[in-house]
């Protein structure tokens, strides 16, 4: 009994970092390019991956920009952001794709992809 409770408690609170998640995200490219992530995988500016202090590496998550309502699915593949008050850092391609390029930081909202 106290196993499955234990699970539930793990489960409820490991989704709550990135299941409707709302704060502030950036976009890192040039210098990051063809350098090692945190996964191990090399950073290309020009996929759609993401960086996330909290969001397993492989989790797909839906990033919505909520200044004009554009989203984009990325891989977390990184750690990070290191700049307070930000939740997730962007590829270049990806800031691209929700119009958050220009500004360099917008209001978002981070959704789990279900598998």
């Amino acid at each position: 009994m106290k196993t499955k409770l234990a699970l539930v408690v793990f489960l409820l609170f490991s989704t709550k970092a990135y299941a409707g998640q709302i704060g502030y995200a950036s976009w890192y490219g040039g210098k990051h390019h063809g350098k090692k992530t945190a996964s191990g995988e090399l950073f290309n500016m020009n996929k759609l991956t993401a960086a996330s202090k909290t969001i397993a590496f492989g989790t797909k998550v839906k990033v919505t920009n909520l200044s004009n309502n554009k989203s984009v699915v990325v891989t977390i593949n990184d750690r990070g952001p290191y700049v307070k008050g930000r939740i997730i850092d962007l590829s270049k391609k990806a800031a691209i794709e929700i119009d958050l390029i220009k500004r360099c930081h917008s209001k978002v909202k981070i959704e789990k992809i279900l598998r």
